[in-house]
């Protein structure tokens, strides 16, 4: 049967971990990101993360807010995860499928902004206060930009991912058995 596991939350929390432990369990796992990504090329603009946030921007004003969800629906089988969901209307075209559960993964600022620094991305701020300066930005009512916080409230289980991995993977773990006895999976 069909399960479709959704990831949000803010940058450096650990959505990029989770990721790649549900690929290890079998999950093909898709980014609305890579969507941004493929249409930043197409343009040739570079794929930073402040040209990806205006393209995406300029998608979910042009298409729509949940434009990202639906260019990935056809990419979709029977056991996905899809990442970087930054967009409620992302979220109700996603509640489409029978079987999708958005998992939620948080951190304190603090502890992402040091995450962020290690993996040091260009583009990425430099300061704790550019990185906060950075999610109020990622954080709007503007139903075509990011609204992280607002898809972080939808979420159907939320991990809090200030410990290691193998926490992170316990939760996972989980969600996924919570989330298959409620779909009957």
């Amino acid at each position: 049967m069909t399960l479709v596991l959704g990831l949000t939350g803010p940058n450096a929390s650990g959505k990029g971990e989770a990721a790649t432990y549900l690929s290890r369990l079998g999950f093909r796992v898709h980014s609305l990101s890579d969507i941004v990504r493929e249409e930043a090329r197409a343009e040739g603009l570079p794929t930073e993360r402040r040209y990806l946030i205006e393209v995406g921007n300029r998608l979910r004003r042009e298409g729509g807010p949940g434009v990202l969800a639906e260019r990935i629906l056809e990419r979709l089988g029977e056991r996905d995860a899809v990442d970087s969901i930054r967009n409620p209307a992302e979220i109700e075209v996603l509640r489409r499928l029978p079987h999708f559960f958005l998992i939620g993964v948080s951190a304190p600022t603090e502890v992402r902004f040091k995450r962020s620094l290690s993996r040091a991305r260009p583009g990425d701020p430099q300061t704790l206060s550019q990185f906060r300066r950075r999610e109020a930005q990622e954080n709007t009512d503007d139903p075509a930009a990011q609204q992280l916080d607002a898809a972080l409230a939808l979420a159907d289980r939320r991990i809090v991912n200030h410990d290691d991995l193998e926490a992170l993977h316990r939760a996972l773990d989980r969600s996924i058995t919570a989330f298959e006895a409620d779909s009957g999976t």
